[in-house]
């Protein structure tokens, strides 16, 4: 048996990578839903970071959708 230890590495890698990626794009949609509370409750506008959370969350379903094609394909 033999292992391409090249190939596991790059592996490793890019799970990392997307992983924190991924996590970090749920962490800010939810600081921006926050952000909509606080804003909406000091009397501000609270569109650009609703729209900024829904997009991050867009991003996230999309990623998501991406990997669910790549297993099934």
């Amino acid at each position: 048996m033999n292992i391409d230890w090249a190939a596991l590495g790059t592996v490793f890698g890019v799970s990392l990578v997307a992983t924190i990626a991924l996590v970090g794009l749920f962490t800010l949609g939810i600081v921006g839903l926050a952000k909509q509370e606080s804003a909406t409750a000091s009397g501000g506008s609270a569109a650009m970071a609703r729209t900024g959370a829904y997009a991050c969350f867009a991003l996230c379903a999309a990623a998501v959708a991406y990997g669910i094609f790549l297993i099934v394909a």
